[in-house]
């Protein structure tokens, strides 16, 4: 078997990672990548090599050097995220699917370099409007940072139409169910376009 990957990617507060989650439950041949960051861990919840792979900035850049990532960004300023290729690699070898949750350039990065082997799936909220109260409803964000996460999704909006497919949640059952169809497809080889 050759391993595949899916990418899924979003504005934040459109779904994707839960969808993702939802995903890993019911498709026991993907395996989810954990990508390389050197932020701090959050609380006592999040674990190295669960959650991400912590590192220092110097590490980061050291593997940046060495062309270790298929994809990374300087997110906020000294934070790093990536994606490691050993990590797609590690799923490969373990004879499953890589399914992965990022940014908007990060995937389209993935699909650029996988090619035909990636599937890139861009979640979409169903307007501005519930993107906002779904950011809201979450309680864990100022008026500021809702704000600076709804500007930076009209930009990442603009770059919906370069992913394989857009897969629009507006009802997360149904939304997942379509995800999920695509996926399968996907990795049967069948067509995986909505």
């Amino acid at each position: 078997m050759q391993g595949k990957i899916i990418v899924f990617s979003a504005p934040s507060g459109a779904g994707k990672t839960t969808i993702v989650h939802r995903l890993l439950e019911r498709i026991p041949e993907l395996s989810f990548s954990i990508s390389a960051c050197t932020r701090d861990k959050r609380g006592r919840t999040e674990a190295n090599g669960k959650d991400y792979y912590f590192i220092s900035i110097e590490e980061f850049q050291e593997k940046i050097r060495h062309d270790e990532f298929v994809e990374w960004e300087e997110v906020y300023a000294g934070n790093f995220y990536g994606t490691l290729k050993s990590e797609i690699e590690r799923i490969w070898e373990s004879g499953k699917h890589a399914i992965l949750d990022v940014d908007v350039k990060g995937g389209l990065s993935i699909k650029e370099f996988y090619k035909d082997r990636a599937l890139a799936v861009f979640v979409k909220p169903p307007s501005l409007e519930v993107l906002e109260s779904r950011l809201r409803a979450r309680a864990t964000d100022s008026d500021a940072s809702i704000s600076g996460r709804l500007y930076k999704a009209k930009f990442e909006l603009t770059f919906e139409d370069r992913f394989d497919t857009i897969l629009v949640n507006d009802d997360l059952d149904h939304a997942t169910a379509q995800a999920e169809k695509l996926v399968r497809d996907f990795i049967t080889g069948e067509s995986a376009i909505l």
